[in-house]
């Protein structure tokens, strides 16, 4: 356990100026570890001088690791389906080579193919704890299920033909695989080597026929005898194919493309799908033509001709019911005049046809039955269908097919994921009343069974949605044609939230949206039916428009009607002043309701805060959000300033621009800005400046258009077109190219009255972008000229970056409600606000609040800068406080009460403030400790001499997207995510670098804008636009991660098949028994080619049980899988020691026939006579 003095790291400290220098010499102090913490003079010493003056520091670098713990979320890019119909899971592959298990509420197990090759189809080993794998890259993959974490076992590796269908049969050992040249191939499962047994296509079609009949589209097995192969090729040809005899008994011909085929179970006919939107039922009796036609959505003609063709039916299952009719259920087939038909599944059973729209269109289905027996009356009771973004399940034992309400969370893509944030330690009794609201806002109408993909197994790591609250219903809807101010600054999404802040204990949540406003929410128990209080707020940047407030009083406005802005609502009337030609002012982007809203039980909106247009200017984003409970207080800024607002009186205490809050202390020398040239220049013939202007033609860039998310592809897409699309290059080469111009014709340049008007806006952002989802963000790459290295990186996000050479805008960055000390001499904590930019200052704003509570009601917050100025590299991501002794100092909050309670004492309880919790128990003493963490470095001070204790400079050549101050075993540390992938954790208060792990390069901005951390070493972001991936940096938690989760595969006895008469035995099929061994065996068939396919052993042997959990049914499998092992090789022992007696044996008689030869030598010719004496 290392110790810290930092009486000794104060030693010889002279005093300086009260913003620390980042630009210091550094000395190594005694105590500081790892030698990466550098201490920098800045601040007197005698802060840090109490006989307190040792912190010993817990954690180390045996506490971290990094590891993967589980995916939540739809599979991205959905391209097969499998179910184990004993087990109960279902499988699902993607086109990113991943493959998802799911089971019942809860099983949720990611596994991922190492070439990353989309998965063509799955295919399990019923019962057997296995699953088949066949991929885009022609090879196929044996996973074993038998483990916690699913491993592949074997791989087969297809050298000269494509692989395009695979059939397993029921409790069979050998898999059929279909090829794109026509052939058939045949692999041992538990060896995974091809057999030599191999059906071409030019011996199953007939000899006469000259053309290709196609790849192979169906393999199965006919249920009647299992030693024949039904082969459906693409081109319309069925071949039944007698495993036995190596001969076609019949082929069937149709003149449309085969799409799918499925067996009646009787096994005597089948059923095929077609390209023309046709179903055709074959008898095997009479091949030679269709024993039935019919085009299910095909407009009967009048002159009794064919009915018309429809689209294709690209799938049909054909599943029989011993008391009712027979379900023929298909994808697709719908009629070709409507055009704007949603995808469907119809659903026929007897007379009666049923057709399901579906929101996205169909990937694949199955029928879920009874029986896992193909020779039985099926009996399904459920259709599993996978749509491109969800999956529902069917149930078909009710005439009205209801769905089954989906227990996977599943929908977190509903709408594109703009912001995540993560809470590991929340109120115990917060998560009950979430779910108890939340269910009363569920749809109604689903089926009343029970998930039928419910497989007996427990998953301790789930997700469960609890909550939903739509933004969007405290704003009036925009109708199109209204000249609203939003339509001509945001092209879609107006409602897209931004930013988000919670408090847990307090239950306040507050959000920030794209069209510039704030939206504080409270949570209660009761529905209210209230009006929507609305504030207006004026934040501009330019220094002549802002008056500098008086000492001693509230801040005021550039005008003096706003300077504290009475309560009110917005009027329809207020957002609909500005029309064509006219100059917008002083009007927000959208409009609240005036009308009472009922406000069902959970958060209810009490105020909304929207910054308004100034001099035909829109507002900016929002870039920083930050609420305190306790003050009642919300603040928030962009790259024009800052904004406190006070949520108990509804009232604007603070708004002003950002220079205007470093007054004297401002540490850069800035240019004053010209006067306005045109005040009445309007938005609508405006293009606005893109980043390409700010930065080197040298420097490269990623971006992911809003559309590409919305259209959940990551397709690349080039630059040139990308700066035509995005919204975000608004004026490239001097060509006006923005969404948002509505006038400005191509090639119109900007006068240079035009250019300092663009320049007001900030670094390179626009008025507004299309909603910001999680894939809007854009990075530069380096550069190699070191006249760039400072400027490098630059990142359209809350913590842009921007040369103060190039641009005299800084945007607020990071804000920070906590109890400290704001100067150098304060004696004691007072409230203050903690205010972060994007060039790396640091400013402390004092609050001061009323003495009492009946005060607080009344009288004025009032808020002012204190002149404290410290300095970072870079902009500054977040700030923390830690007490004397190194425990995390957590800002003050207020305890939950319900505003609209119906009980009179809940109402008049005084409010219970908890305003500061150390984790110590002591007092907090005469000194704390800030951390702040920039994108470039991390820096601790000691207040209040604000001296620079440590700094650790994290990186140079990229720059921090996340950082996050967390507890971890009792202690704290600093968690950092860096645009080059690594992530890094380092101990505090001396900043000892304790993790570095190169984990996840930033190739697409949706993990860059939704990576955040959490307490107790944990970790998420979206790994895809519907998957979240968590993850821990915790080493205690990955060595518990296998007890965390729970057993794939479960022991359970398969059914047993249903006795079927000695008539029905007799007659009802074939009287031979099917040897598979015997006939595809190597004795029999020899050996296939080794330049077929390549084996590849993998990994998920034996091995892997030794990483199982422990507990009953991990030893039975354990014990199943030994005794299994001990078997084999006890016959292998049975194999040896017949082999070996043989062997003996012939060595004995060759050992006889030379001592004959050795002592009879003339005797040659009489061996035969000759005996041993």
């Amino acid at each position: 356990m290392k110790k810290f003095n930092f009486r000794k790291v104060l030693d010889g400290l002279t005093a300086s100026s009260p913003g620390g220098s980042s630009s210091g010499g550094s000395s190594s102090g005694g105590g500081i570890g790892a030698g990466s913490g550098s201490v920098h003079p800045g601040g007197t010493a005698g802060a840090a001088g109490t006989p307190r003056d040792e912190i010993q520091e817990i954690l180390s670098s045996d506490y971290f690791q990094i590891c993967k713990t589980v995916r939540h979320g739809f599979p991205y890019l959905p391209t097969a389906l499998a179910f184990d119909p004993v087990q109960k899971i279902l499988a699902v592959g993607t086109r990113t080579g991943a493959i998802r298990i799911l089971g019942r509420p809860g099983v949720d197990c990611y596994c991922q193919h190492e070439s990353g090759a989309a998965v063509l189809q799955l295919q399990f080993l019923i019962n057997e704890g296995a699953l088949v794998s066949a991929s885009a890259d022609d090879t196929l993959h044996l996973w074993n299920l038998r483990q916690k974490r699913p491993a592949i076992l074997h791989s087969l590796k297809f050298n000269r033909e494509r692989i395009t269908y695979c059939h397993l049969p029921f409790q069979s050992k050998w898999l059929y695989v279909g090829t794109e040249r026509g052939n058939t191939h045949i692999v041992n499962i538990e060896s995974f080597i091809l057999s030599g047994y191999v059906i071409m296509w030019n011996k199953a079609i007939e000899l006469s026929t000259k053309t290709h009949p196609g790849p192979v589209v169906h393999l199965s097995d006919s249920p009647r005898d299992e030693g024949k192969l039904l082969i459906g090729y693409e081109n319309g040809t069925v071949v039944l194919w007698d495993l036995r005899s190596k001969r076609a008994d019949l082929r069937v011909y149709y003149d449309e493309a085969i799409h799918s085929v499925d067996w009646h179970h009787e096994g005597k006919q089948f059923m095929c799908s077609h390209s023309d939107g046709s179903l055709t039922l074959w008898n095997l009796k009479s091949p030679s033509r269709p024993f039935q036609i019919t085009i299910p959505h095909g407009k009967i003609q009048r002159d009794g001709k064919k009915p018309e063709s429809c689209k294709p039916i690209l799938k049909v299952e054909y599943k029989t019911c011993k008391s009712s009719e027979p379900f023929i259920i298909f994808s697709g087939g719908l009629s070709y005049d409507k055009a704007c038909r949603r995808p469907s599944l119809t659903i026929m059973h007897g007379k009666a046809i049923t057709v399901l729209e579906m929101d996205h269109p169909i990937v694949d289905f199955l029928t879920l039955c009874e029986t896992p027996y193909p020779n039985e009356f099926q009996e399904p009771y459920a259709v599993v269908v996978l749509l491109e973004k969800d999956l529902i399940v069917v149930d078909l034992t009710q005439s009205n097919f209801p769905i089954f309400e989906n227990p996977y969370p599943i929908d977190i893509h509903e709408s594109p994921v703009t912001c995540t944030e993560y809470f590991a330690d929340c109120p115990p009794d917060l998560i009950p009343v979430l779910y108890s609201v939340g269910a009363k806002h569920k749809k109604q109408g689903y089926s009343n069974k029970e998930w039928p993909i419910n497989m007996l197994y427990y998953f301790a790591v789930t997700l469960q949605m609890l909550y939903k609250l739509k933004t969007s219903k405290v704003f009036e809807k925009q109708k199109l044609g209204e000249g609203k101010p939003t339509a001509e600054i945001v092209e879609e999404d107006p409602f897209a939230i931004q930013m988000m802040y919670w408090c847990p204990e307090s239950r306040i949540f507050c959000v920030a949206g794209v069209s510039a406003y704030v939206i504080v929410y409270r949570f209660s128990k009761h529905e209210v039916n209230t009006e929507i209080v609305s504030l207006e707020v004026r934040l501009q940047y330019d220094v002549e428009d802002i008056i500098t407030p008086e000492p001693e009083i509230i801040p005021p406005f550039p005008d003096a009607s706003s300077q504290l802005p009475s309560l009110k609502s917005l009027s329809g009337s207020t957002n609909t002043v500005a029309c064509e030609g006219t100059m917008k002012d002083s009007i927000p982007c959208l409009s609240v309701k005036t009308r009472p809203v009922r406000m069902p039980p959970g958060y209810q909106a009490e105020l909304v805060i929207q910054l308004v247009w100034v001099d035909g200017e829109p507002p900016q984003q929002i870039t920083s959000l930050a609420v305190n409970s306790a003050y009642e207080l919300v603040a928030f800024g962009n790259c024009n300033g800052l904004a406190v607002v006070d949520f108990m009186q509804k009232t604007v205490l603070l708004s002003m621009g950002t220079i205007d809050l470093y007054g004297s202390s401002d540490p850069y020398q800035r240019q004053p800005r010209s006067p306005r040239k045109n005040k009445q220049f309007t938005a609508d013939n405006f293009c606005m400046r893109g980043l390409s202007n700010f930065y080197p033609d040298l420097t490269k860039r990623i971006r992911t258009s809003y559309q590409s998310l919305t259209e959940l592809t990551d397709s690349p897409v080039s630059l040139e077109l990308e700066r035509c699309k995005s919204p975000t290059s608004d004026h490239v080469n001097g060509h006006c190219t923005s969404p948002t111009s509505q006038t400005c014709s191509s090639g119109k340049r900007l006068s240079s009255a035009d250019v300092t008007k663009s320049n007001r806006r900030g670094p390179g952002r626009p008025p507004f972008r299309k909603a910001q989802s999680a894939a809007c963000m854009e990075i530069s790459l380096p550069v190699t000229t070191e006249e760039n290295r400072e400027n490098t990186f630059s990142r359209s996000r809350s913590s842009s970056v921007s040369s103060i050479d190039k641009e005299s805008k800084e945007a607020i960055t990071a804000l920070y409600f906590m109890e400290t000390f704001s100067r150098k001499n304060d004696s004691t904590v007072s409230p203050c606000l903690w205010v972060g930019t994007g060039l790396g200052m640091v400013l402390i704003i004092s609050l001061n609040l009323p003495a009492t509570e009946e005060l607080r009601q009344t009288e004025p917050v009032m808020v002012s800068p204190s002149g404290t100025v410290l300095t970072l590299k870079g902009a500054v991501l977040t700030f923390s406080c830690l007490d004397c002794m190194g425990a995390l100092i957590h800002p003050p909050y207020e305890v939950w009460r319900d505003p609209n309670s119906i009980d009179d004492s809940e109402k008049t309880r005084k409010r219970k403030l908890v305003m500061y919790s150390p984790s110590s128990s002591q007092d907090m003493g005469d000194h704390q400790f800030a951390v702040i963490c920039s994108e470039k470095q991390a820096k601790v001070f000691s207040l209040p001499s604000q001296t620079c204790l440590y700094v650790h400079n994290i990186t140079e050549t990229s720059f921090l997207l996340r950082a996050d101050v967390v507890t971890l075993c009792n202690s704290i540390c600093l968690a950092c995510f860096c645009a080059n992938g690594h992530i890094m954790t380092m101990s505090l208060p001396s900043l000892r670098p304790m993790l570095d792990v190169n984990y996840l390069p930033v190739t697409d901005m949706r993990i860059a804008r939704t990576f955040c951390f959490t307490n107790e070493g944990q970790a998420l972001y979206l790994s895809s636009p519907t998957e979240i991936q968590r993850l821990t940096y915790s080493q205690e938690m990955c060595d518990n991660l296998q007890d965390m989760l729970g057993d794939l595969f479960t022991p359970v006895e398969t059914p047993e098949a249903q006795n079927r008469g000695f008539l029905k035995g007799l007659f009802g099929g074939s009287g031979q028994t099917f040897d598979r061994e015997e006939l595809f065996g190597e004795a029999s068939a020899g050996k296939a080619s080794r330049s077929l396919a390549q084996h590849i052993p993998g990994s998920g042997g034996i091995e892997g049980m030794k990483g199982a959990a422990g507990g009953v049914i991990g030893d039975l499998a354990r014990a199943r899988l030994a005794l299994d092992e001990r078997g084999q090789r006890l016959g292998e022992l049975d194999e040896k020691t017949a082999s070996m007696m043989a062997s003996a044996e012939a060595f004995s008689k060759h050992a006889h026939e030379v001592w004959v030869l050795c002592t009879y030598p003339w005797r040659e010719f009489a061996l035969p006579r000759v005996t041993q004496s």
